[in-house]
């Protein structure tokens, strides 16, 4: 095994320790391949996490070995790859790094990073998201495509509330669906906006949708996992490589590719092909961002007429006004506590 090399990625050289360490098994892929993956689609990763507070998901020993996300940058952090300070629930602060270049991502790729976690804020403003985030989770008994026919009802809805998303795989069994909005609103009130779109699209299909929290109550359905637009809830970047087996990769899309692109067409060693030929169809994304205007008048309307107030928040967070009791319905109803608020999914 090779102790280093350096790799030259734009104008910066990297150091690559261990190169030839297997971080795939069943693929044989390397800590090497890996760093040329990310250089091959370093435009793409780089759009998908520029100026970004970003979680790092490491994994020293490759996909069998430990692992750990790391939010506070690391050690020795170049001088070239800035930070940007965010704030938890907590209250408690850290500075994470934001890879505004190609060689920062494989500066990470080499301490074992083989997923980027990106705020969905800016390190200029981290107060006020510019990224609405939808996560289309397929829930035992369902599948892929399940979360491509959610997607496709979700299309249109979007476009009522005069919003624009871009869908990409998960790199596993779902769909996410960005949506780039003007940095205007708190993260509270983009939870609150999220609330609405996965409860209008729970009625209209609520025999394969829901929003319910607790997993008792989610049958086989897809999950709109609202809670990912809350405080310190990341999602997996475009072209971030996933911890599994085949090294899959979450896969940015057109909404013309959803209906016929399966998750595992795209992997470590197929996606540098793709970028070579379509490049990052997802480049146009933060051109146009959009106004929650519409998606807030929907959320006021539910609790207007309906009585739907906020719902349970992960139970990290510290808890929220007029957020209804974080027990599980069955434990709710064995101990003659009632629920208040929220939407029985």
């Amino acid at each position: 095994m090779a102790n280093a090399l350096e790799l030259t990625v734009g104008e910066r050289t990297v150091r690559l320790s261990n190169p030839d360490r297997v971080y795939f098994p069943e693929r044989g892929f390397t800590k090497l391949d890996l760093a040329r993956y990310y250089i091959a689609v370093g435009d793409g990763i780089v759009r998908a996490l520029k100026d970004r507070p970003t979680t790092l998901e490491r994994y020293p020993e490759g996909v069998g070995g430990e692992s750990f996300f790391q939010k506070r940058a690391p050690k020795h952090l170049p001088d070239w790859i800035p930070t940007g300070r965010i704030s938890f629930p907590s209250g408690r602060h850290a500075d994470e790094i934001c890879p505004n270049e190609a060689a920062a991502v494989v500066w990470a790729a080499n301490l074992g990073c083989l997923t980027f976690h990106p705020w969905p804020v800016r390190r200029s403003d981290t107060e006020h998201p510019d990224e609405l985030r939808i996560d289309l989770d397929p829930q035992p008994g369902t599948g892929y495509a399940d979360a491509v026919r959610a997607a496709g009802e979700l299309r249109p809805l979007l476009d009522e509330l005069g919003l624009v998303g871009w869908p990409k795989t998960s790199g596993g069994r779902g769909l996410h669906v960005f949506v780039p909005i003007v940095p205007e609103w708190t993260f509270p009130q983009v939870r609150r906006a999220a609330i609405a779109i996965a409860r209008e699209l729970e009625r209209r299909a609520p025999e394969r949708i829901t929003t319910a929290w607790w997993k008792e109550e989610r049958g086989e359905r897809i999950f709109v996992d609202y809670n990912q637009t809350a405080r310190d809830r990341t999602i997996a970047s475009a072209y971030s490589v996933r911890p599994r087996p085949l090294a899959p990769v979450s896969a940015p899309l057109r909404w013309d590719e959803v209906p016929e692109a399966m998750p595992e067409d795209f992997d470590l060693a197929s996606m540098p092909a793709r970028f070579a030929t379509v490049g990052d169809v997802h480049a146009a994304m933060g051109e146009r961002p959009c106004r929650l205007d519409a998606a807030l008048e929907l959320a006021d309307r539910d609790e207007r007429e309906h009585g739907l107030g906020d719902l349970p928040y992960p139970p990290d967070h510290p808890k929220a006004e007029g957020e209804p009791p974080r027990v599980q319905p069955s434990r709710a109803k064995g101990s003659g506590r009632v629920r208040r608020g929220g939407s029985s999914g």
